[in-house]
């Protein structure tokens, strides 16, 4: 089995990266294979519409979508993770979700069946509003989700001081624990 985290943030080693590590640590903690995935610095245009993957069975724009949406179909267990951008994921992680939600959902629902969840961070307002527009995106794609010790949130804005947040970094390490309990229990 294998856990992957995307984190939408444009940068490296913030925040994002921290929390979904924290998540990640606990998910290996219970022995499955994890991988963090940073989209920064990578190339991923919006979806067109186009509808092209109903036929071609996968996006014809030709960007760094394409290996980590074979990365996602091999994994067992999602999770996608982003700042909070004036209420909303950013553009970076909208994108990848559209793109990727797309196709699944053209290509008989690839990710049906899937455990995952999303992560928000944010210093102070629109987490609530991000968290549920990532939840839906879970939601429609047919992923098993699972709770934690409080919604998947956690503050901090400079880097770093996501670490700072107790309750936060709870909520990763039980979201992570849960991710990975379901997982282990949807093998057996």
């Amino acid at each position: 089995m294998k856990a992957i985290g995307i984190s939408g943030s444009p940068r490296k080693e913030g925040n994002t990266e921290f929390i979904t590590n924290h998540a990640l640590q606990a998910i290996a903690e219970e022995g499955i294979k994890t991988e963090l995935i940073s989209l920064s610095g990578l190339a991923i245009g919006h979806c067109t519409g186009c509808y092209a993957c109903q036929t071609e069975h996968r996006c014809v724009i030709e960007d760094d979508l394409a290996p980590l949406y074979d990365r996602m179909l091999a994994a067992d267990g999602i999770i996608l993770s982003t700042p909070v951008y004036f209420s909303a994921s950013t553009s970076l992680m909208k994108a990848f979700m559209d793109r990727t939600g797309m196709i699944a959902r053209q290509t008989g629902n690839a990710f049906k069946g899937k455990v995952g969840g999303p992560l928000v961070v944010g210093r102070r307002g629109g987490l609530n509003f991000t968290f549920a527009q990532m939840n839906y995106w879970f939601q429609i794609l047919q992923f098993y989700m699972t709770g934690a010790s409080y919604w998947n949130i956690a503050f901090g804005r400079n880097q770093g001081e996501v670490a700072q947040d107790q309750e936060g970094l709870e909520t990763a390490r039980s979201f992570g624990k849960n991710l990975a309990h379901l997982m282990k229990h949807l093998r057996t």
